[in-house]
């Protein structure tokens, strides 16, 4: 659960002024995706379709301030003792990391992945050599039929940005659904008229155990799930198996296949089982994203999941698509 930024316009102003010129330049710049400052005081970004690249130091005293401030927006304290800030980014919502000496030195760090500008459509991935218009009619047969899906890869792949894709899609092809949307950092889009967000709050001390519980007297027709990191996948499921078909949610795995016992090991952090029975029924797609050497993004593959084969004990699954057949 990340925390919540307060909206005060002085400490918004004081952060604006505490992050400089070079900072608020890379944060402005509507294809920059990641901002990272090591520990040296040098500023990294990475842009859409390109490689890291430094564009310049920041005192170590500036950077100090600059978590300061993040973590007053935050309603945190940031030092010595308490060296971890988490949460949105107090200007614009984007996902911050921030880690203070002594874990970290000389000087502090973090990492900022900025929010999506805006969604990019299935169309586009196609346009743009993402995918292929056979992957599209895949995924938006998945949609009307109301498949559950899963979105995965590794870090950076743009798992995030293709689930807003999937979203756009439902928001098209379903445009009556009622659409829930759990997550922990408001990173899923929606144009939907009939579409709740909730989020996460470690200062309400409401988990994803707790918006599930809420969702499921909300009338939806959709359940969507923002990043699952943890045994919050467990209830993800739940939700997916008792009459809420048509989700969406992502996670980290190494292929589309190994999405499945990906998410047993989330499972597994409940203290419980893996729970494969619960996963071959809830899990019908699982998407794999990835980032290419050239540092584009791409679904490299799509497997259908039929079920857990508990006599022979594996998933039973079926490779609908894959990028190099394209």
């Amino acid at each position: 659960m990340l925390i919540r930024p307060c909206d005060d316009p002085r400490l918004l102003e004081g952060l604006r002024h505490a992050c400089g010129p070079l900072f608020m330049s890379a944060l402005e710049d509507p294809e920059v995706i990641e901002i990272m400052l090591n520990p040296d005081g040098s500023l990294w970004i990475e842009k859409y379709g390109r490689d890291h690249d430094r564009i310049g130091k920041i005192p170590i005293a500036q950077s100090r301030l600059i978590l300061s401030q993040v973590a007053s927006g935050l309603n945190l304290t940031v030092n010595e003792r308490s060296p971890i800030v988490e949460g949105e980014f107090p200007l614009d919502g984007s996902r911050f990391e921030g880690t203070f000496p002594p874990i970290v030195g000389p000087g502090p760090s973090f990492s900022l992945r900025k929010k999506a500008s805006r969604v990019f459509t299935l169309a586009e991935y196609a346009a743009a050599g993402s995918l292929t218009l056979e992957a599209v009619s895949l995924i938006e047969d998945a949609v009307c039929r109301r498949l559950n899906i899963v979105v995965v890869g590794g870090t950076s792949s743009g798992k995030t940005t293709f689930v807003n894709a999937v979203i756009d899609a439902i928001d098209r092809l379903t445009p009556t659904h009622r659409l829930l949307i759990l997550e922990d950092t408001a990173e899923l889009q929606s144009k939907s008229p009939n579409a709740v967000f909730f989020r996460t709050s470690v200062l309400a001390n409401v988990d994803m155990r707790t918006l599930a519980k809420v969702s499921m007297r909300y009338a939806p027709k959709r359940i969507l799930v923002g990043e699952v990191r943890d045994a919050a996948a467990l209830e993800m499921l739940k939700l997916w198996n008792t009459g809420h078909p048509g989700g969406v949610s992502t996670f980290h795995a190494d292929s589309a296949e190994e999405a499945l016992p990906r998410l047993e090991e989330l499972v597994e952090e409940a203290g419980l089982g893996p729970k494969q029975k619960l996963i071959g029924r809830a899990v019908d797609l699982a998407v794999y994203m990835e980032k290419t050497p050239d540092n584009q993004r791409r679904i490299s593959s799509i497997v259908r999941v039929n079920k857990f084969n508990h006599k022979e004990d594996f998933y039973e699954t079926e490779t609908l698509y894959t990028a190099s057949a394209a």
